[in-house]
């Protein structure tokens, strides 16, 4: 039976699945392009650019992804309450006390990141704050403190980087093949090159959305779970996702690279019901969650 510490290895073990994928993607997209315009440095600066941003998506993506989303420090004197109840739902799971942090937004929401649960961060926004009571704020508090327990932030967060960088390099390489680029009069004209070009440049981005998703959507019902058996009151986390569900309007910074981070989808709950948004969605339908909440024996 998979325990929370094969959770965390798993966790580990695909975040260098992650990372390494992420430095297959940009070598190819690299090679494609060198061998499109004849230019064979392209191949070593992708290199190069892939290797410092992994090292760079391990150290540096929580700062990313808080300045990403206009998260600020929550004062303590301001924000007593929501100190008080991170700090005693941390004791009760073992954790560090994450760092608390605010972002000015309507909508109800809220994400975890960090690399490890010693420099953990738990942000909400001021809408979730003015719509929650106590017990469905600690449903919200646990759900991100167990994303921080089985290491999810660690992925998470690492993705936050890795598939901005993928889609970075995709528009820069669509705009240069738009313009014409500085292609070398040598460069090669064979059609399978031009192909392959193009079809790196379309690919790429999409292979980073599928990784992106393929860590999006079960931690979700695991966070949820985890949370619930936290606070022994998984009514309390029902009613915190109803009210998440019933919100529709996107958040004033939504963004598909940190999507996958949020409790709630940041883009508004129904952006999401046909079967092919749903699969692009980065996270499970709210009635689903709610319904395997229902489920469960705490």
């Amino acid at each position: 039976m998979a325990s929370l510490y094969t959770q965390q290895s798993r966790n580990v073990l695909r975040t260098w699945v992650l990372m390494g994928t992420f430095l297959i993607l940009v070598i190819l997209v690299g090679f494609v392009a060198a061998q499109y315009y004849g230019n064979a440095s392209l191949l070593y600066v992708a290199t190069g650019i892939a290797f410092a941003m992994n090292i760079s998506a391990y150290w540096f993506s929580d700062r990313v992804a808080i300045a990403s989303t206009g998260a600020y420090p929550a004062d303590p004197a301001q924000y007593i309450e929501l100190h008080r109840i991170v700090e005693n739902l941390a004791i009760t799971a073992g954790l560090p006390k994450p760092r608390v942090y605010i972002i000015n937004d309507p909508q109800p929401n809220a994400f975890a990141t960090g690399r490890d649960q010693k420099h953990a961060v738990i942000a909400v926004t001021t809408g979730l704050l003015g719509m929650m009571n106590k017990t469905e704020l600690e449903g919200v508090i646990a759900h991100e403190l167990s994303h921080v327990g089985n290491r999810d932030i660690l992925v998470m967060t690492v993705a936050v980087v890795l598939v901005g960088v993928i889609s970075m390099f995709a528009n820069i390489a669509i705009r240069m093949s738009y313009f014409g680029g500085n292609r070398d009069r040598e460069g090669n004209n064979n059609p399978l090159v031009i192909i392959g070009f193009i079809a790196a440049i379309i690919l790429a981005p999409i292979a980073a959305q599928l990784i992106q998703l393929a860590i999006s959507r079960k931690r979700e019902f695991l966070a949820d779970a985890s949370g619930a058996l936290l606070t022994r009151y998984p009514e309390g986390l029902e009613s915190a996702l109803s009210k998440l569900g019933a919100y529709a309007a996107p958040m004033q910074r939504a963004s598909t690279t940190t999507a996958h981070l949020f409790i709630s989808n940041p883009f508004g709950t129904h952006a999401a019901g046909q079967w092919f948004t749903k699969l692009f969605s980065t996270h499970p339908p709210i009635a689903e969650r709610i319904a395997a909440l229902e489920g469960l024996e705490v």
